[in-house]
């Protein structure tokens, strides 16, 4: 599993980040750290936790991208860790194996942005380990169990609520997960899992509540996230069969690794990786409930049956965008642990003599989804970026401003992005304020983040430092008038031709476009191989 992990590791440091949300994870933290608060100063779609986590760690090693990549890493490892923890009770062969799987649907897919979702869901998990361990406990008898049991469902309910500090949206995965593991239990138990939760989950959004206001909070975590960007955001469910349906999926796939082993599609894999996805969550689910029902007070059992309807919990998440992304981020759990649930039924059927067949049962099932129905997805990409990291030919390109540096995947667009922060650097002064955003913005299908964390020093001049489709080009989002407020504009043609099925084609009102050509000048054009991809504006004077 280390080599596994290591192995990409260097270029996973070294590649190309999504110019959005990793910018987003460095920006934000950062302006919490300046006093900024989520959802009242800037637009934040989730919880404030991994915020406050970022903005603690940047604090004490300082705003970097390796940094934030490093959070990422451990976000990661947690994940893949606690998948391996519960597989673990069937030995080390089947704990290999699910984390394995879980690596390479996760590390390889998502990379190591420090994402809020990969970090609520590493908390969820080990919440989840924590209460079986008390189960466990409990199971062995005596006060001095008990007393420990006690303990472990504090902490348990505490990671619970961490997670829904993270991204509120787990909740149905944590009810689910955490309700098996603790079903049946003294009500003492539940109620010391249920009191940590609460108290964890309660007092952080009771205090981002009282910084951000009733109504902001709400409107940024759930009217916004739930009810104004799912129309522009939703992709197919199915995907399409013969294209990807997703933005930056196909951008994505303009540059691929060859591929020997006979493989269908791209685009036909997403499409059996969607429906992988529910099935293994609904058949492990199917399987655990079996188990529970044969022997009650089974921990083994309860442990499949909770990880299971934690990992059907999480189903929304995929089904509602199911790009790669999506995809992967759901799958660290139903996918990562289908072999052992695979080789369960195997083992249940009681035709098995050899005790070696569960585990080849297991392996083969690892290899037939990572070959047969991912594979470009994971393997592929492990194989690359392992073979990047011994060539050091890695594929990201450097925007630079002092210490500070972001990769992009372009390499067209990567000197124009330079021309463009070099001749800010050289015209813009402390304090002023920055506005980043498309060069049409009746269309706000995405932004360049990475461009306010690149001048730390000027003061973001709209809340929408992430763009979405129907929140900052809605009518009444205020978008105007930030525009107005601003000194600086950085308006990117990148994202001109952003296409998806959803309503992100619609245009939104013209107003912010006309404040542009009122009040502001163009001192700057930034062009690649014949192509404009930024211009500059300052305040007319």
């Amino acid at each position: 599993m280390a080599a596994f992990v290591a192995l990409p590791l260097r270029a996973l440091f070294k590649q190309s980040g999504s110019p959005m949300e990793e910018g987003f994870m460095l920006v934000f933290p950062e302006r919490v750290l300046r006093g900024d608060v989520p959802n009242r100063d800037f637009l934040h779609l989730y919880g404030p936790g991994s915020l406050w986590v970022l903005a603690a760690v940047y604090r004490l090693a300082g705003t970097a991208l390796a940094v934030e990549r490093s959070v990422g890493l451990v976000q990661q490892l947690a994940v893949i860790g606690a998948v391996f923890t519960l597989a673990l009770r069937w030995g080390r062969r089947f704990a290999v194996i699910c984390g394995v799987v879980a690596a390479m649907v996760t590390i390889t897919t998502v990379g190591l942005a420090a994402l809020a979702w990969v970090g609520g869901v590493a908390l969820a998990l080990w919440g989840l380990v924590f209460a079986l361990w008390a189960r466990q406990r409990l199971a062995a008898g005596g006060p001095a169990a008990e007393q420990a049991a006690t303990r472990l469902m504090l902490v348990a309910g505490g990671f619970g609520g961490a997670a829904l500090l993270y991204r509120p949206d787990l909740v149905l995965a944590v009810v689910l997960g955490y309700g098996a593991a603790i079903w049946g239990l003294p009500r003492p138990q539940v109620t010391r899992l249920l009191a940590g939760l609460v108290v964890v989950a309660g007092a952080g959004y009771g205090v981002q509540l009282a910084m951000a206001g009733p109504g902001r909070a709400i409107e940024g975590m759930l009217i916004d996230p739930v009810f104004n960007l799912r129309g522009g955001r939703r992709l197919p469910a199915p995907p399409s069969w013969g294209h990807y349906d997703g933005a930056l999926q196909s951008v994505a796939q303009l540059v691929t690794p060859g591929w020997s082993l006979p493989a269908i599609a791209g685009p036909k894999q997403v499409v059996l990786w969607f429906w992988l996805l529910p099935a293994a969550a609904i058949g492990e689910v199917v399987v655990g409930a079996r188990r529970v029902r044969a022997d009650a007070g089974s921990v083994a059992a309860r442990v499949l049956l909770a990880s299971a309807l934690l990992g059907l919990g999480m189903l929304p998440q995929a089904i509602q965008r199911p790009d790669t992304t999506h995809l992967a981020w759901v799958s660290a759990v139903p996918i990562g642990l289908l072999p052992l649930f695979v080789a369960e039924v195997v083992r249940g059927r009681g035709a098995v003599r050899r005790r070696t067949v569960p585990t080849v049962v297991a392996a083969i099932t690892a290899v037939v989804v990572l070959f047969g129905v991912m594979p470009f997805f994971t393997v592929r990409t492990w194989t690359e970026l392992t073979r990047q990291t011994f060539t050091q030919d890695y594929f990201g390109y450097d925007v630079r401003r002092g210490d500070r540096l972001f990769y992009l995947g372009s390499e067209p667009i990567t000197p124009a992005a330079q021309a463009l922060v070099n001749d800010l650097s050289r015209r813009a002064r402390p304090g002023q304020r920055l506005f980043v955003g498309t060069a049409d913005l009746r269309k706000t299908p995405y932004s360049d983040a990475y461009i306010y964390y690149l001048f730390p020093e000027l003061t973001p001049a709209t809340r929408y430092i992430e763009m979405d489709p129907g929140v900052a080009n809605a009518p009444g989002s205020g978008l105007a008038e930030e525009v107005a407020g601003a000194d600086w504009l950085v308006l990117s043609h990148v994202w001109d031709n952003w296409s998806e099925p959803n309503d992100a084609r619609k245009f939104g009102p013209d107003e912010p476009n006309r404040v542009v050509a009122r009040r502001f000048c163009r001192v700057g054009s930034y062009a690649s191989k014949g192509t404009t991809y930024f211009l500059l504006y300052r305040r007319c004077r």
